[in-house]
């Protein structure tokens, strides 16, 4: 799916598993989804950036926004951005130059059912 002017995201917002493993065994497909997703929240810098994300009063952030509490340049970020978006955990919106990113509920929602939350 594109959003804006150019910021892709996954056409799937929600994981293949919809149970939870401590409720039956993971198919490989399954297995392989949620090791995707958890690869991506498996780095400070990501866990962080989605956490300012998911904390800003208007729900989305510009990336522009994220360079001095992150500590990071803009490389960094969209690098960072790029990574939890392609794992379905972002969403991006270009508006101009801009980039603003809001977490997908559905997806973490998805994430903790399947760990058994």
């Amino acid at each position: 799916m594109v959003l804006g002017a150019g910021v892709r995201t996954p056409a799937s917002s929600s994981l293949v598993c919809c149970r939870s493993l401590v409720e039956a065994p993971l198919s490989d497909a399954e297995a392989t989804e949620v090791a995707r997703v958890l690869e991506a929240l498996a780095d400070p810098v990501r866990l962080r950036l989605l956490s300012l994300v998911a904390t800003q009063r208007d729900g989305e952030a510009c990336a522009c926004d994220m360079e001095a509490p992150l500590g990071r340049s803009q490389p960094t970020i969209s690098h960072h951005t790029k990574v939890l978006a392609e794992a379905g955990l972002i969403v991006g919106e270009r508006r101009g130059r801009r980039t603003w990113w809001k977490v997908a509920p559905n997806r973490l929602a998805a994430l903790c059912r399947c760990l058994g939350g």
